[in-house]
C-alpha cells in the first residue's frame, strides 16, 4: 500500500493544494464512483454522469484551496457535481431530462445480492418521482445540500423545494414499504 493510499483525505487535499496531482488522483480514485452514483440517481445517463463527474473533479482541483475541511471532501465534491448537473439539467430541461432518464442504462452491480436488490428498488422508486421531485430529494439527501442550497441551485423558492422533497419522500416511503410489489402503472407516473 502506498503512502497516498493510506493517507487521510485532508492530508491529500493539503498535498493537492500545493500542486500534488498524484494526491488529487487518489481523491478521485476514492470518491469518483460515489460522485457518479449521485449523478445517476439525479437522472444522468452513465456517459453524462462520467462527464459531469470529470468536470466536478476538475472544478474541485481548481478550487481545492477553498476546501476548508468543514465537511468531508466527498460531500464537497458531490455538491460541486450536483450544482454542475443542475446547471445542465436546467439548460436542457425542455423535455430532455425525461429522454435521458428513459435512455439510462442500469448501473452495474458491485455489492452482494441483498445490497443490489435494495439499490435496484431505490433506483426504481426514484424513477417513479417526477423530475423535479427526484432532483430535490437527491440534491438534499444524496448531494448533501440543505433545502436552501437546493433552492438556490434550482432558482426555486425554498417552500417549493421543501414541498417537492416532502412529496418525493412520501412517494419513496410508500414505494419502498416492506412487502410492496412493483406497480408498472405507478412507475410511469400515473399512480
Amino acid at each position: 500500500m502506498t503512502a497516498r493510499a493510506s493517507a487521510h483525505d485532508l492530508e491529500l487535499v493539503a498535498l493537492a493544494a500545493t500542486g500534488g496531482r498524484a494526491a488529487f488522483g487518489e481523491l478521485i480514485r476514492r470518491h469518483g464512483s460515489a460522485v457518479r452514483g449521485l449523478l445517476r440517481r439525479l437522472g444522468a445517463t452513465p456517459a453524462l454522469a462520467d462527464d459531469v463527474a470529470q468536470d466536478a473533479f476538475l472544478a474541485a482541483f481548481e478550487q481545492i484551496s477553498d476546501f476548508r475541511g468543514e465537511g468531508t471532501f466527498q460531500a464537497w465534491v458531490k455538491r460541486i457535481a450536483a450544482r454542475l448537473y443542475v446547471k445542465r439539467w436546467r439548460r436542457d430541461a425542455r423535455g430532455q431530462a425525461a429522454a435521458m432518464l428513459a435512455d439510462a442504462e442500469r448501473e452495474t452491480a458491485t455489492g452482494g445480492e441483498a445490497e443490489n436488490a435494495a439499490r435496484i428498488d431505490l433506483d426504481e422508486a426514484l424513477r417513479a418521482l417526477s423530475d423535479i421531485e427526484r432532483l430535490c430529494v437527491c440534491l438534499c439527501y444524496g448531494g448533501g445540500l440543505s433545502h436552501g442550497e437546493a433552492a438556490e441551485a434550482l432558482n426555486t423558492p425554498l417552500g417549493t423545494v421543501k414541498s417537492h422533497v416532502k412529496r418525493g419522500l412520501d412517494k419513496l416511503r410508500r414505494r419502498l414499504a416492506p412487502g410492496r410489489e412493483f406497480d408498472a402503472e405507478e412507475a410511469s407516473g400515473h399512480g
